[in-house]
């Protein structure tokens, strides 16, 4: 697929049919997160592949926004091992997690695959539920699957502002 049709199609997904992810898929899904590029290529992400319906019971638990998808991956980051920018206000883990996980998401679009960043949650509560080492910080969840017949992007999904109100050169 085209990038461009990819970022354009891209839509999160509400209700998913069940089906699972095949492994492949899967696999070109997490290597795309894996080759993500990382301040001074720390790497601190982790990411959680959480299919069984014990851990999704969990999930659910957490959040009301997992809609059915058979497989999340829990994306995190080593806040231990992150690299800490200039003036010491800022550090590399949120920003090197949402690139892996925006890697992640296209990258399960260009596979075919469904999917819903879901952020609505307790990142520290959910991390205990499921047993994370203490040293790492949830960054979201990514919903994969297949969406439910009939399922598709809201009304407003093409709807964007123009460059020029979005864009500024200095």
């Amino acid at each position: 697929m085209e990038f461009k049709d990819v970022v354009k199609n891209r839509y999160s997904c509400k209700k998913y049919n069940g089906k699972k992810v095949e492994r492949e898929k899967l696999n070109a899904i997490l290597e795309a997160g894996r080759l993500a590029p990382t301040a001074k290529n720390f790497q601190e992400q982790h990411i959680y592949v959480v299919e069984s319906d014990e851990k999704l019971a969990v999930i659910d638990k957490a959040t009301p926004c997992r809609y059915g998808a058979p497989t999340v991956l829990v994306v995190a980051f080593d806040k231990n091992h992150v690299f800490t920018y200039p003036g010491g206000k800022r550090d590399s883990g949120i920003e090197d997690a949402s690139i892996v996980a925006t890697h992640l998401m296209l990258a399960a679009a260009n596979e075919g695959v469904n999917s819903c960043w879901l952020n609505f949650f307790d990142p520290d509560a959910l991390a205990k539920e499921l047993g994370l080492p203490e040293n790492e910080e949830i960054l979201m969840l990514l919903d994969l699957g297949y969406a439910a017949e009939g399922t598709g992007p809201l009304d407003n999904h093409n709807s964007r502002k123009e460059l020029a109100e979005t864009v500024s050169y200095i």
